[in-house]
């Protein structure tokens, strides 16, 4: 049926908001839609009572799921619950920032059925925020022209749409059980499958950031999983792609000794009030170097 699904994955998110702004933005559509809201098994229930009052709301519903399945699965799950023609993804913690948000991508599904992604702008800038100074430092990258370089290695799944016979024939890959990179490997899938992503400017906010120590936390299960599928995001890691240049260098064990000596002192500084960025580098870059020793 034409129309559109809005889909939000959520875990542990207050979303309500969200919700409301975007139903607001659909009801000015001349087009059928619902929001869905599918909880992956949020443990925090102040949350979860929050979230409850979304199925308040007309053409909304809001799914709790018993247990966390992660980020692959959840977007799958709710890609084969929609009952619309056209598909779109949004991150729980987002927020509409733009008035004609659903109107600029209800006119690029109507004209192809090519993958959209919208991209995602920081809001708030905090100096003592490690996520916060990170996306600050890659804001010009975020350009719809400069993702566009690289259209499928510059994509996420924060905020994309698509027809739904384009996912329900490619989904995510649910190997990618932990944090990070599934939606990285979904580039390289789509690639694979000849799908074009189209980059467009139509941001969605981004501005609630979690704690430096968290943030290191997901960063560091990221890189485990970016290890784990190395050979599946061979040429689509940045990160991996230098660090395999730095082994062909044999610098590696400089890098792995490095980390050794100053990779606490590094985490500790960057779990601090005045986190810098080139530390937060040599961290990444250590860690990852210091995982091809573990597993091997």
């Amino acid at each position: 049926m034409k129309g559109l699904s809005i889909l939000i994955p959520t875990f542990n998110d207050e979303c309500f908001d969200l919700v409301s702004q975007l139903r607001q933005q659909a009801l000015r559509l001349n087009v059928h839609f619902e929001i869905l809201v599918g909880d992956d098994g949020s443990t925090r229930s102040e949350v979860v009572e929050s979230n409850r009052r979304i199925n308040a709301f007309d053409h909304c519903s809001y799914v709790i799921r018993p247990e966390n399945s992660g980020r692959a699965v959840i977007r799958n799950v709710l890609g084969r619950m929609a009952r619309f023609d056209w598909l779109l993804f949004v991150d729980s913690d987002m927020s509409v920032i733009r008035q004609d948000f659903l109107v600029r991508y209800i006119n690029q599904l109507s004209t192809c059925n090519d993958v959209i992604y919208g991209g995602y702008e920081p809001t708030v800038h905090l100096v003592d925020n490690l996520r916060s100074r990170y996306e600050d430092s890659c804001s010009d990258s975020h350009t719809a022209e400069q993702r566009s370089i690289h259209p499928y290695l510059d994509f996420h799944t924060s905020n994309f749409a698509c027809p739904a016979t384009v996912f329900l024939q490619h989904p995510l890959d649910e190997r990618f059980r932990s944090y990070g990179y599934e939606d990285v490997f979904y580039g390289r899938q789509l690639k694979d499958a000849g799908i074009v992503i189209r980059h467009i400017d139509n941001p969605l906010g981004f501005g609630r950031f979690e704690s430096n120590e968290h943030y290191l936390q997901k960063t560091e299960e990221g890189l485990s999983t970016l290890w784990h599928f190395r050979d599946e995001l061979q040429g689509y890691s940045r990160l991996l792609s230098f660090v395999e240049r730095v082994q062909q260098l044999h610098l590696l064990p400089l890098v792995r000794f490095w980390h050794y000596c100053f990779g606490r002192l590094e985490r500790c500084q960057l779990m601090g009030n005045r986190p810098k960025l080139v530390l937060f580098t040599l961290y990444r870059l250590g860690h990852l170097a210091s995982l091809m020793v573990t597993e091997k």
